[in-house]
């Protein structure tokens, strides 16, 4: 009978075994999972805009994901046209990084439609501005319609000068236009707002100042002063797509050809960064008040989260945004960046409105298509 408990003793003391040793087995098995996922790279898909492109391709930018377990693939995409991307897991892209908050919003409520949570951050932004001439601005300053804020450095009244181009005032109209002694209208240069995100930011801040410096609010006044705006974009004859080429003549042609451009003015800053040669007689006007362009980023999942998260905190990341000429959450570290580049700009941009509503927006845009058409 001993020799029968005794076996069985055995028996249960080794099945014990066995249990304990699968239950470690299977205790490790899981924690080394649990490892793999914690540093294993994920591979996340977005669209993102022209304006942020070369700084995510940056090798720097890259290797700092890297360092936190995420790789991106992004294509390019129009801001406004991204919306019409949004799609369901496994197909559709992680996350969106727009330019400004009217396409993030069209993003958003795609999603929501399709019932995605998202998740919204701002890394950074570019201040709307008007890169013109010295003598140009010295004229404008002469007639009420800039003042003087600092080196290369003007802030313009932008009713003041909308009034001159609705009476279509041309530059040798101006007293004290000897310095720019030109037949021409008296235009700011866009780019066409049926396609392009800063032509239809230059409309939204155009009917803020006709509307007596408030945000219109009503479809009727939205048509009306859209009506009005049409006629300065219509006059300015073609119109790029894309405000990079607008930069680009800018630079390349001078005051002859473009006396006012409308820009963002991360492209100006960011060619100062890298060192490319600006013209002594440029200088930046900046409406008062003006529109913060916002880079949004839009996430989907919670891998895209992580992003943004990074974008938005990292040190080192919001350094590099500022040498592709964008503000972050340092005003002081990106004037004395641009400071040591050679240039000039406002440290601190404070006097902003918002655009109007999307269904604001949506119907301006339509008026001033049916009139360009």
């Amino acid at each position: 009978m001993a020799k029968k408990t005794g076996v069985i003793a055995t028996v249960v003391f080794a099945v014990a075994l066995a249990g304990t040793i699968g239950y470690s087995v299977l205790e490790r098995s899981q924690f080394q999972q649990l490892i793999r996922q914690e540093t294993q790279t994920q591979t996340l898909k977005g669209f993102v805009s022209v304006d942020v492109e070369p700084f995510l391709k940056d090798a720097r930018v890259q290797k700092i994901l890297a360092d936190h377990h995420l790789r991106i693939e992004i294509a390019r995409m129009g801001s406004r046209d991204m919306a019409t991307k949004v799609q369901a897991a496994p197909d559709g892209p992680q996350f969106f990084l727009p330019a400004g908050v009217l396409a993030a919003r069209m993003i958003t409520e795609a999603a929501k439609q399709l019932n995605l949570p998202t998740t919204t951050y701002s890394p950074f932004y570019s201040p709307l501005v008007i890169a013109s001439w010295e003598p140009v601005a010295q004229i404008l300053a002469n007639n009420g319609a800039a003042i003087k804020a600092g080196d290369r450095v003007y802030d313009l009244h932008l009713a003041k000068i909308t009034e001159f181009m609705l009476q279509k005032k041309r530059w040798k109209d101006l007293p004290g236009h000897e310095s720019y002694d030109v037949s021409r209208s008296i235009l700011i240069a866009t780019t066409d707002p049926r396609t392009s995100n800063s032509g239809a930011l230059y409309l939204a801040l155009t009917s803020h100042a006709l509307n007596g410096y408030e945000v219109v609010t009503d479809r009727e006044t939205a048509r009306r002063l859209a009506g009005q705006i049409a006629e300065l974009f219509k006059r300015q004859g073609y119109q790029e797509n894309y405000v990079n080429t607008v930069f680009e003549d800018y630079l390349s042609i001078g005051m002859g050809k473009v006396p006012l451009v409308f820009l963002y003015e991360y492209q100006i800053v960011a060619h100062a960064m890298a060192n490319r040669p600006i013209p002594a007689d440029a200088v930046l006007l900046y409406p008062k008040p003006t529109l913060f362009s916002k880079e949004v980023f839009v996430a989907l999942n919670d891998a895209a989260k992580a992003l943004g998260e990074l974008l938005s905190t990292h040190p080192e990341l919001q350094k590099i945004a500022v040498e592709y000429g964008f503000r972050g959450t340092d005003s002081a570290l990106f004037k004395e960046a641009v400071g040591r580049a050679g240039f000039s700009v406002k440290e601190r941009v404070v006097d902003v409105v918002d655009p109007p509503s999307g269904e604001i927006m949506a119907e301006m845009i339509e008026v001033v298509a049916a009139a360009m058409k």
